[in-house]
């Protein structure tokens, strides 16, 4: 276990330790309370937004929290988005603990998670609660991840891209390998109350995307709505969007000017990231480890 315990630092600044949950890596603060976590217990009209890490969660988040409140920007601008939405496994000791925040929540709550479906605490299937699940291509979701990690001291050091690249591969980084995560809640997506999205899908056609997440959530909106919907969660507007872009995390946690946190939102941006080689590689590693499931993505446009 290299990773295991070991304080990390980048330009002389400490980072979260990390350590291992049943074979995924985690911030250890996560680790100590894992038991609490696993016990969480969810109620029936929670709902729950889950990703892989920088798969469009924050994206999602808004947009769902506009469309619970009928389009209302105003409602959206009560707290920045980690107030908002507790992030049930996250503790930052300087910050708080999503659980404290998450069992402090009148109902109906609206919670966020990164955590592979192995590891979901079981009350929120025992309860039936409804999950969003966000996929976003692997290349794409490893450039984001990687300069997260640069800006964020609250996880690891990246190390250099050749470093990270090597990581994200093995699927040594927080909240363990992409692949596994995708093809687990792919899995389970008929069996629970579960709606798999598509960030490439939300990218390119946005209404239609934010309609269906409507649905789901059991919204029926007419087409001025979701026209404000599809301005006020567009890449640019959030951006500029206090409440949205993580600005009013400490700096000494989230540093933008290492990388900002909303950094591109594009489709297609490993390219500018990937030597031949690594997109090689990478391919090669893909059709092995998602032979046999029926998950596609976009890889550009």
């Amino acid at each position: 276990m290299a990773l295991s315990r070991m304080e990390v630092k980048c330009d002389g600044t400490e980072r979260i330790p990390v350590d291992y949950v049943k074979g995924i890596l985690q911030p250890t603060p996560t680790c100590d309370s894992w038991d609490q976590i696993w016990d969480f217990q969810a109620r029936p009209d929670d709902l729950l937004i889950c990703t892989y890490p920088k798969a469009g969660t924050t994206w999602t988040q808004e947009i769902v929290d506009l469309i619970q409140n009928d389009g209302d920007v105003d409602r959206t601008q009560r707290a920045p988005t980690h107030v908002r939405f507790p992030f049930i496994e996250w503790i930052i000791p300087s910050m708080g603990s999503g659980l404290e925040q998450a069992n402090a929540m009148p109902s109906p709550r609206t919670l966020k998670t990164h955590l592979p479906f192995q590891l979901l605490p079981p009350s929120f299937l025992e309860k039936n609660c409804q999950i969003i699940y966000v996929a976003r291509n692997p290349k794409d979701n490893l450039v984001s991840y990687y300069h997260f990690h640069r800006m964020n001291k609250a996880l690891p050091d990246p190390g250099t891209w050749e470093e990270y690249f090597e990581s994200f591969l093995t699927g040594k980084v927080c909240w363990g390998s992409w692949h596994d995560h995708v093809k687990g809640w792919w899995e389970a997506r008929d069996q629970h109350r579960i709606l798999y999205l598509f960030y490439e899908d939300l990218k390119m056609n946005p209404k239609h995307e934010i309609r269906k997440l409507g649905e789901f959530i059991g919204k029926k909106l007419d087409d001025s709505v979701l026209d404000k919907i599809v301005h006020h969660t567009s890449f640019d507007v959030m951006k500029q969007n206090p409440m949205a872009n993580y600005s009013a995390v400490p700096a000494e946690i989230m540093d933008h000017s290492v990388s900002p946190f909303m950094r591109k939102g594009a489709v297609g941006d490993w390219k500018n990231h990937f030597t031949v080689a690594q997109n090689e590689r990478f391919d090669e590693d893909y059709q092995r480890r998602m032979a046999g499931t029926s998950l596609a993505f976009h890889f550009q446009f």
